[in-house]
């Protein structure tokens, strides 16, 4: 699916001449091989498998991007970017801090969870609903900051 569309945006890239494209496509088309090859040659991803692999990539750009700008490599902090954004496109449309603290709370309330002791649960429920629409960070920051 997500890898026969990588392929005709790389020959898009390619004709287009867009080195920036390229690259996250380039980076994008790796990591769905290798992560064929970990599970076995015929088998195909699942879409939440694609989304993980393109949330991972994700966080690996931004990472990278946060550590050039403070060693001020705008060269190298623009490479990453760049390629985050190329990632980013293929990626579900996150949701906003506002919305995913609702649905938390929705969460919690059918969970009957009440305390910092429910995380876990709770944690475990909200991944499930929020998969590749935020990440884990933000849901665990939520999670925490409305059972304590």
């Amino acid at each position: 699916m997500l890898q026969q569309q990588i392929d005709q945006e790389i020959k898009a890239a390619m004709l287009a001449k867009n080195e920036a494209r390229l690259r996250g496509l380039r980076a994008i088309k790796a990591a769905i091989l290798l992560a064929k090859t970990e599970k076995s040659a015929s088998e195909d991803l699942t879409e939440d498998t694609e989304i993980k692999i393109l949330q991972k990539l994700a966080k690996q750009r931004k990472e990278s991007a946060d550590i050039y700008k403070e060693q001020n490599r705008d060269d190298l902090y623009n490479v990453e970017i760049e390629e985050l954004q190329v990632i980013e496109a293929f990626l579900p449309k996150q949701l906003e801090r506002a919305e995913v603290e609702s649905l938390i709370k929705d969460i919690i309330s059918t969970s009957g969870a009440s305390s910092i002791k429910d995380m876990g649960k709770v944690m475990g429920l909200a991944n499930k609903e929020l998969a590749g629409k935020a990440d884990g960070k933000t849901i665990s920051e939520v999670v925490k900051a409305l059972l304590s």
